[in-house]
């Protein structure tokens, strides 16, 4: 029997740092207030299909792993999300350029904004 090693363990550690972060993110922007912290998850497994038991784990009893395939897909729910913040984003940015004109300092700000959350992907 081998034992694992330091540095295994450490990278483990990260990666459940990591997708411990995504899930709050993700908890945090589907919740519609207080007591809605299970019904979030329920709509976030429909939607990405993270098992609800994964959120839980996550939030009140951190493993000391996670599988690969549970990672991945919190990874990309995470990624979907923020594409879709960005397109709302843009769509509001649209939507207030018709209004206030394409000067107007709010319309200059959420033009930085976009670009520079397209120029991190």
């Amino acid at each position: 029997m081998c034992k694992k090693s330091l540095r295994d363990e450490q990278m483990s550690e990260v990666l459940v740092d990591e997708a411990a972060g995504w899930a709050r993110s993700l908890t945090h922007k589907e919740q519609r207030g207080p007591g809605d912290l299970e019904n979030a998850w329920r709509r976030l497994e429909a939607r990405y299909g993270v098992p609800v038991s994964t959120f839980w784990s996550l939030r009140y009893r951190r493993p000391k792993n996670i599988l690969a395939s549970l990672y991945f897909r919190l990874r990309g729910a995470y990624e979907a999300e923020c594409a879709r913040q960005v397109r709302k984003l843009e769509h509001e940015l649209a939507v207030t350029k018709a209004k206030a004109g394409a000067d107007h300092a709010a319309v200059r700000a959420a033009e930085a904004l976009v670009d520079e959350a397209d120029s991190k992907e």
